[in-house]
């Protein structure tokens, strides 16, 4: 068995050398895998344990000190850790009561945005209350968060939820000092920031809990997938829980799922009922939360372990480009505004994103037609103002949000991944050029 696995890996190595990237197009994003991840995914798929097991498990082990904090939960995507982390707030049986919401309480959250960070607000129950966004970094506009908190009179604020744009965040000190002041949960979706900084400290470690996703566009990708970092071990708890669909035991550490292995407590049959204290149950069998099914795949946590040892050359790659893109951008400055990193900030760049100064001479459509047409990939910023999208009409205050509607009109996101090398870099900067001569 040994050597047909050796073959099969000498064989999938073969095959991967001889594969070449033909593709005219530059990505604005993309899996970077070698060997070691491929291999990795088939020896698990060949081990023949498919759902959440050891590697799952070592992954959780490993991966919160990369959000700066000491413990959490894998899940299938991103968009599901978001998902997970409000409903493990609204627990009525393990969620800590200073941190636990209701239905009605409200979150502030910026009005451009991704859709899956205010997503769960909204099928929990809760409440958005929107923000405008500063230009050009389109960070939540503090000043405006300020005058919420101090005209909620009857204390319904409850938190603010909000993403750090590409990996820069706002003001942290100012932020933190709101939320101290009129005591806050803070919720960082860390999806686009995974290595970034604020004054040394990583994104990720200021709020009570902090999202990651996995997805290919993203720092390090398992396909999909996505984490929910915490210091709180109850919250910690809750969140396996609710992932696992409401499962009261949590315990099995030897192979997370095989019941053929003892449990980590010895405890599995015991009197678990309150209906009946005579009946002895399973108590992996037990449910005392209304869950979800959110976990991932054995086979994603096995990339996943391969690519975080590639992490620090992910990072980099994303800094460099960043940074030759804005040498590009910096001889246009008269018709852009550019991203610059906030004060006390070292952001590890999700990308790259002018927007559009109004100017006589072409706008952001003009712009963008012609770098797809030289296949160069772009982005606008996710949803820009969430409410020009038909599902959230219905959400418009009627409040006036001209960044919003700014960015919305005038964003381009460029890639910064690893896959774009310096002869990339160069077409872009010559495609760049030859739009202005043709204005």
């Amino acid at each position: 068995m040994e050597n047909k696995l050796e073959q099969i890996k000498k064989l999938v190595e073969e095959f991967l050398e001889s594969k070449k990237d033909d593709s005219e197009w530059i990505s604005y994003s993309g899996p970077s895998f070698g060997s070691e991840e491929y291999l990795a995914a088939i020896e698990t798929l060949l081990d023949g344990w498919l759902v959440f097991g050891k590697k799952c498990r070592a992954f959780e082990m490993k991966f919160p000190r990369n959000l700066g904090k000491t413990m959490g939960a894998l899940t299938n995507s991103g968009s599901s850790a978001n998902l997970l982390m409000i409903s493990t707030l609204m627990s009525k049986n393990k969620c800590p009561k200073k941190y636990r919401l209701n239905k009605g309480d409200k979150l502030i959250t910026p009005v451009v945005c991704f859709p899956t960070t205010i997503n769960p607000l909204l099928q929990l129950g809760l409440e958005p209350v929107f923000v405008d966004v500063d230009i050009p970094s389109l960070n939540p506009d503090l000043d405006q968060v300020e005058e919420l908190l101090k005209n909620d009179v009857n204390n319904e604020i409850k938190g603010i939820i909000f993403a750090h744009v590409l990996g820069n965040p706002p003001n942290m000190d100012r932020l933190m000092n709101l939320v101290d002041k009129y005591n806050l949960i803070l919720l960082e979706d860390s999806c686009d920031a995974l290595g970034s900084t604020y004054d040394g400290k990583k994104l990720g470690s200021f709020g009570l809990m902090s999202t990651c996703s996995f997805y290919p566009a993203h720092h390090m990708t398992m396909g999909e997938g996505g984490f929910i970092a915490t210091d709180d071990a109850m919250i910690s708890k809750t969140l396996k829980s609710i992932r696992d669909w409401g499962r009261a035991c949590y315990c099995n550490e030897k192979k997370p799922g095989c019941v053929m292995e003892s449990t980590a407590c010895g405890n599995r049959f015991k009197p678990w009922f309150k209906k009946d204290r005579s009946l002895i149950y399973d108590h992996r069998y037990v449910f005392d939360e209304i869950g979800f099914n959110l976990k991932p795949l054995e086979i994603q946590a096995a990339i996943g372990l391969e690519q975080l040892k590639k992490i620090d050359l992910f990072e980099k790659a994303r800094r460099d480009n960043f940074n030759k893109l804005s040498k590009i951008f910096e001889k246009y400055e008269e018709y852009f505004f550019l991203p610059k990193a906030t004060e006390k900030a070292d952001p590890c760049w999700f990308g790259f994103m002018p927007l559009v100064k109004e100017n006589n001479r072409f706008d952001r459509n003009k712009f963008v037609q012609f770098l797809e047409t030289n296949k160069i990939q772009t982005r606008p910023y996710f949803t820009g103002n969430i409410f020009y999208h038909p599902a959230y009409e219905h959400l418009d205050d009627g409040k006036d949000y001209p960044n919003a509607n700014y960015a919305t009109k005038n964003s381009i996101m460029m890639g910064t991944y690893i896959g774009i090398d310096d002869t990339k870099i160069k077409r872009i900067e010559k495609v760049v050029e030859e739009f202005f001569k043709l204005l």
